[in-house]
């Protein structure tokens, strides 16, 4: 069984992937570190995220042992992640590892913004996360400051909003809901009561589907 689960930063997608993972006992990857450990590496070089070939270069000598680096959730890191995301040929290298990923586990639930659309477009079950700019800033927020980042939420929802408009009209696999994801805002949701949606939307669209497993 693959599960996509898409959305935009900080909407929840991220914690409740992770938890629809552990609770259908599949195998779980949050792509978004495939882009930021692009972008640790391109950057470790001195070379500019921007940059498609300098970019595509990390991604192809990307090392899968060297996503749980703990680095890769640095502040910053995002922003140039997001550049790299840009690059219609890094996304094409790394596509192959994300299907190559669910088809060995044999079932796997797999977070990020094309995994719906372009990465497993006929996925058992999609969901598309979601929550306001003002909630996902405020989320984000909290968790900065809870790490001792200073910043301020006004800078956060800045940030948050131009990494929107980013994913949202780049020209290689824009941010957008897949006309058969299940919609789940989780802006008025706690994170036990968001997962819980997530898993009655599964559940029922495994039922519709007859799904046996």
């Amino acid at each position: 069984m693959i599960v996509a689960i898409d959305g935009p930063a900080a909407s929840g997608k991220g914690t409740i992937a992770k938890r629809v993972a552990a609770h259908y006992g599949l195998a779980y990857l949050d792509t978004g570190t495939l882009y930021r450990a692009v972008a640790r590496d391109t950057l470790a070089r001195s070379e500019d995220p921007a940059d498609a070939i300098e970019a595509l270069k990390s991604a192809k000598a990307l090392d899968p042992f060297t996503l749980g680096d703990p680095g890769l959730r640095r502040p910053g890191l995002a922003e140039a992640a997001s550049l790299v995301a840009k690059h219609p040929e890094v996304r094409e290298e790394l596509l192959a590892y994300q299907r190559s990923f669910a088809r060995a586990k044999s079932g796997a639930v797999l977070d990020g913004r094309d995994i719906g659309t372009v990465i497993f477009p006929d996925a058992d079950v999609k969901l598309f996360v979601t929550a306001t700019p003002e909630e996902r800033a405020s989320r984000r927020y909290l968790e900065l400051k809870q790490a001792g980042i200073e910043v301020s939420e006004a800078e956060v929802q800045c940030d948050i909003r131009r990494r929107d408009e980013r994913d949202k009209h780049r020209a290689a696999a824009p941010l957008r809901r897949a006309p058969d994801a299940h919609l789940l805002d989780t802006t008025n949701l706690d994170i036990d009561a968001a997962f819980r949606a997530a898993i009655d939307l599964i559940d029922a669209a495994l039922a519709r589907a007859g799904y046996a497993g």
